[in-house]
């Protein structure tokens, strides 16, 4: 395997051997990375990549592209099955440029954009000043409540109001709790707003009927496909028909040239995947181990931000270790768990340094990671914080952790023909 790169630029493959190396060997416990299938990358890595096919199957601007057509008719019709949506619109290139065509398919620029607050759990594209969705629409704005950091209904309704939004944004990226989208979206509707729902960390969850279905209460729905929904690097759009032509046109020509049809092909398969029933059950082996971790936390006073977890993530105080974000994420990864520092709401430290950690468990589950292992992991991180990132139990982790994978290879084929030990 890779006999052909290994030969033509050693640099690049020296790069590639070492992250192979890197995801075996560490517990990936980023909440927003997962582990695709030996299939997917097999269609990313395929010849489609060579293919240009600026526009829609059946109406391209290019001639050679009846067999690209193919797989993105098949990505287009898996993803309507999955979701239940009229529409899907699989050619985004990332969640960002999903929301940005989402965006101008409801409002015009200039409009008045509402999300959920950065620093308490949103996204940048939720309007960020840092951001084109600052930059594109007047931005204001909801939050969570000081005392059980939730979105609650009667504060988000005088957000709402108070703002008079033309779009509201429903969705997080550390969020760790249940969104009521049928209650929030009639609050939404109500204040006579449009509606879109950002489910890119709870795609999966969504997909298996393990989290309520924001479809049938939004105008549009926008996604990631390489979180919880365990696809390849990349965005989707869903809607019904009245927005069909808008968030089409809105992609291409709006924001984007030519599909990369590799990666839809790729999106395809993980449709594919999904449709499967053992989809479901890899689902819930998601919230098991959530709540198990926040099991252990609880009974380790570790402070979890809203009490605990409905989902897959879990979003941690370390500040009341007296900890920061960033130390405590460099701290993990030196002992072979990676994390990533968080805002927690209302964070007295910068978004560099932080006060919180995120803990998410779709990519350990892949990688067939259940109960036992979660309690293992969860008191590693538990014996850390207590000891105050004490470089002793650092090192004591690391040898735990090291043990522990290798009873769960990541990419057996990879692992045997191209991967080196650290």
């Amino acid at each position: 395997m890779l006999e052909h790169l290994r030969n033509a630029d050693p640099e690049v493959y020296d790069a590639i051997l070492k992250e192979a190396n890197r995801q075996h060997q560490k517990l990936e416990m980023i909440a927003s990375e997962n582990f695709v299938s030996e299939a997917v990358l097999e269609a990313m890595g395929s010849p489609l990549t060579n293919k240009y096919a600026e526009g829609y199957p059946a109406k391209r601007y290019y001639g050679g592209c009846e067999f690209v057509d193919i797989a993105e008719k098949l990505a287009i019709e898996r993803a309507k099955r999955l979701f239940h949506a009229g529409h899907a619109n699989v050619q985004p290139h990332s969640g960002s440029q999903a929301n940005l065509a989402a965006y101008l398919a409801l409002i015009k620029p200039g409009g008045k954009l509402m999300g959920l607050n950065l620093s308490q759990g949103g996204h940048l594209t939720h309007g960020s000043p840092v951001n084109f969705s600052g930059n594109l629409f007047q931005v204001a704005a909801y939050g969570v409540h000081p005392e059980t950091h939730r979105i609650e209904a009667d504060e988000f309704r005088r957000a709402v109001e108070a703002f008079q939004p033309d779009l509201v944004i429903l969705g997080a990226s550390a969020y760790p709790r249940i969104i009521d989208f049928q209650t929030l979206g009639e609050i939404i509707h109500g204040a006579g707003a449009k509606a879109l729902a950002d489910i890119a960390h709870i795609a999966g969850l969504v997909a298996a009927d393990l989290h309520p279905d924001p479809i049938p209460y939004m105008d549009v729905v926008t996604t990631t496909t390489h979180k919880t929904l365990r696809g390849p690097r990349g965005g989707m759009i869903l809607c019904g028909e009245e927005y069909q032509k808008a968030v089409d046109k809105n992609i291409f020509p709006g924001c984007q040239g030519g599909p990369l049809m590799h990666v839809i092909a790729g999106k395809a398969v993980a449709f594919h995947e999904a449709l499967q029933p053992e989809f479901k059950e890899y689902q819930k082996q998601i919230l098991v181990n959530a709540k198990t971790l926040e099991k252990v936390f609880k009974e380790r006073n570790v402070r979890l931000i809203s009490g605990g977890t409905d989902n897959h993530l879990l979003l941690l105080d370390v500040s009341h270790n007296g900890l920061t974000g960033k130390e405590t994420e460099k701290a993990l990864d030196r002992a072979s768990i990676t994390a990533n520092k968080n805002m927690i709401p209302f964070d007295t430290q910068s978004p560099m340094v932080t006060s919180g950690i995120r803990l998410g468990t779709p990519a350990l589950t892949t990688r067939g990671m259940g109960t036992e292992e979660m309690i293992r992991i969860g008191n590693w991180i538990a014996d850390i914080l207590e000891s105050k990132l004490d470089e002793a139990v650092i090192e004591s982790v690391k040898r735990q952790v090291h043990e522990l994978v290798e009873a769960f290879p990541l990419y057996p084929r990879w692992r045997e023909n191209v991967l080196v030990k650290a």
